[in-house]
């Protein structure tokens, strides 16, 4: 039968609407944290957009204290700017319990995330089920330069103490020739210095609440080893170190400026690889100590989420099934080598020879996150589970809030002790006031 011209040409005004709507792109924006391996992620990405046409990537890069707050004021409210977020181990079991991320249950077999090492895989889920996919897995370690350590007679233990490190850290120091002793977190925030002093806290037999949550800040413990931190950094440590977090650190150790930088076992393979200065003159020992049953080891992962409020959910598992999977690492590892791929993350690589020949740094870090018990973080009984931070909501302003009193301590602009009261009331005032609002709304602790 003969269709009319009018309804041929209405026939092939629908077939071209068909097809400008199949053709448009998805566009994933993405909010990531601007370290190494998410921005050397994010240079990759093209691999993924070219096998992927119909999805094109967004990003947002931002340092971590500014990614924090961004990410959580845009999944707490909702406003769906975001279809892959950047979080950790902290918020992911958090946001989870509150229905704020969509579960990541249904990747591709291939995926095979039973890969996944078992601590990482269990503190990014929550009620056994998966929420974020770590593109990274950490704990810390110590690194030093072997050739001062050489040069001075001195050899690092496997297992150090932290009084055998703020004794090598005095002897090493060599500020006529640029080289500080130490170099440790001292930037402001629950993620930067706080993570590295409650791990040394934790060390010294401190903690952040009782079983009855009564704050911890006045006990003899917290106020050791602020006094060794300030004292280390302030003797033998980099100027200004207030200022220094993760990456400014990384950067002095790079450049050869520090003797002996304790901190996250993902910084190995940048203090090896071809930008450092210092790359085959560097050694790993385990997180410090103080002889009484727990080391200054952390567990903390990078991973990439799903908030509730994209409307791009396919694409964003499709680009979070590409970024954390064995083929990303086996595409890194071709594009610059095995010692540079994501660590920490699958028990298969850890397997694998050439990353083990290729990379110093592994065994120790995978020691160090074996190690790590999140439920059990310090030597007298707690009523919360993490290590290097509080898994609580309020964990993020208490946590920052602390690091900001501890930054000033660092600095000399108010004593230690004023900062261990500050942050015992600030902490206080805190726990009282979701006390009330909890009893108010008849819930319970």
């Amino acid at each position: 039968m003969k269709r009319s011209l009018g309804a041929f040409l209405g026939a092939f005004v629908l077939s071209g609407a068909a097809i400008s709507v199949s053709a448009q792109n998805t566009t994933l924006t993405i909010a990531t944290v601007s370290n190494g391996d998410m921005i050397r992620m994010q240079g990759l990405s093209e691999e993924f957009e070219a096998a992927n046409p119909d999805i094109e990537l967004d990003w947002l890069v931002l340092e971590e204290n500014v990614l924090r707050q961004r990410v959580t004021t845009d999944i707490a409210t909702g406003s769906g700017r975001f279809d892959v977020l950047t979080i950790g181990i902290y918020e992911a079991p958090i946001w989870a319990e509150r229905g704020w991320l969509v579960p990541l249950d249904d990747l591709p077999e291939a995926y095979d995330v039973d890969d996944l090492l078992p601590p990482i895989r269990e503190a990014l889920s929550f009620d056994g089920v998966l929420y974020g996919a770590p593109f990274y897995g950490e704990s810390s370690f110590t690194m030093y330069r072997t050739d001062l350590f050489a040069e001075s007679g001195l050899e690092m233990p496997e297992k150090p103490t932290w009084q055998f490190i703020g004794e090598a850290a005095r002897k090493l120091a060599d500020p006529r020739n640029g080289v500080y002793g130490i170099c440790l977190r001292g930037k402001p925030g629950w993620g930067e210095n706080m993570a590295l002093l409650t791990v040394l806290a934790n060390s010294y037999g401190a903690r952040w609440f009782d079983m009855d949550w009564k704050p911890q800040f006045d006990g003899e413990a917290w106020k050791a080893a602020i006094t060794d931190y300030v004292e280390w950094m302030r003797e033998v440590g980099p100027p200004d170190a207030a200022d220094y977090g993760y990456k400014e650190n990384l950067a002095l150790f790079q450049s050869g400026q520090c003797a002996i930088w304790i901190d996250a076992t993902a910084a190995g393979h940048f203090v090896t690889n071809a930008d450092s200065d210092v790359a085959d003159r560097v050694g790993f020992a385990l997180a410090p100590d103080k002889g009484l049953g727990k080391r200054a080891s952390w567990l903390w992962a990078w991973a990439l989420a799903i908030p509730e409020s994209s409307h791009n959910r396919d694409a964003a598992k499709k680009l979070i099934a590409w970024a954390t999977s064995k083929s990303y690492l086996e595409l890194v590892a071709a594009k610059e080598g095995w010692s540079n791929v994501p660590p920490g993350t699958r028990t298969s690589l850890y397997e694998n020879q050439a990353y083990l020949s290729a990379a110093p740094f592994a065994r120790a870090t995978l020691a160090s996150i074996q190690a790590s018990d999140p439920d059990h973080p310090t030597i007298d009984a707690v009523p919360y589970s993490g290590i290097q931070y509080v898994a609580i909501p309020e964990f993020q302003s208490i946590g920052t809030a602390v690091g900001h009193r501890f930054a000033k301590a660092l600095a000399g602009e108010i004593s230690i002790d004023e900062a261990l009261a500050n942050a015992q009331w600030v902490t206080g005032k805190v726990i009282e006031r979701t006390r009330f609002l909890q009893e108010s709304r008849g819930e319970e602790e």
